[in-house]
């Protein structure tokens, strides 16, 4: 999956959550981590770690909040 499909994704959860009661940070974090594979997670945070260009401030603020992606035996 492309790095813009991704973002595109992540800021239409963003948008769906601005008009839910509660922190849309919080929506965000939550939903991405609920529903999206490691290897996008992981994706999504290194497009955040490089700048976040083009994802809504929600997206960026979920950052913190979303799981890594599992280490494998390779990385420890």
């Amino acid at each position: 999956m492309t790095d813009d499909k991704l973002a595109r994704m992540a800021n239409q959860i963003a948008a769906f959550f601005a008009t839910q009661p509660g922190s849309a940070a919080e929506g965000v974090a939550a939903h991405i981590n609920d529903n999206w594979s490691p290897a996008m997670r992981a994706a999504l945070l290194a497009k955040v770690a490089a700048g976040g260009a083009g994802l809504a401030p929600a997206v960026i603020a979920a950052a913190p909040h979303l799981r890594p992606a599992p280490r494998t035996k390779a990385q420890a």
